[in-house]
């Protein structure tokens, strides 16, 4: 067994597609048509068979106050694993992303976490 598709929900598919494509590095895999919203996934560039990231609307009544609460208690709703945190944050730092926590060591862990314009806070990891 294996993780093939993961979500992200999201306040507007194309906002968070710009984002995460534009800003974050990823690349757009599919894109099916459902009503008034998409199938949208994007991959790591680094690997376009790999897991696929929905960006999920949050449409449904549940999510909103969910998403908000982990908001206000600072909790990221997923991880990203990076090389290197330092680096990646100064590089989307440079592409006016808000850092909601700066990177920090951890054991063996360095993180941080950023807002990523559509109603999530996304934490950045590498293992040393």
């Amino acid at each position: 067994m294996r993780i093939t598709v993961t979500s992200v929900f999201v306040a507007d598919q194309d906002r968070a597609l710009a984002f995460y494509t534009d800003v974050l590095g990823f690349t757009k895999k599919m894109e099916v048509p459902l009503g008034e919203h998409r199938w949208l996934t994007v991959v790591s560039p680094d690997d376009p068979e790999g897991t696929e990231l929905v960006l999920e609307p949050d449409s449904h009544p549940a999510v909103r106050p969910f998403k908000d609460a982990l908001v206000a208690d600072g909790i990221p709703f997923t991880s990203f694993g990076v090389a290197d945190v330092h680096t990646e944050a100064e590089r989307l730092r440079a592409l006016g992303v808000r850092f909601v926590q700066e990177p920090m060591q951890a054991g063996p862990v360095t993180m941080a976490v950023f807002d990523d314009t559509c109603g999530n806070l996304i934490q950045i990891a590498a293992v040393q």
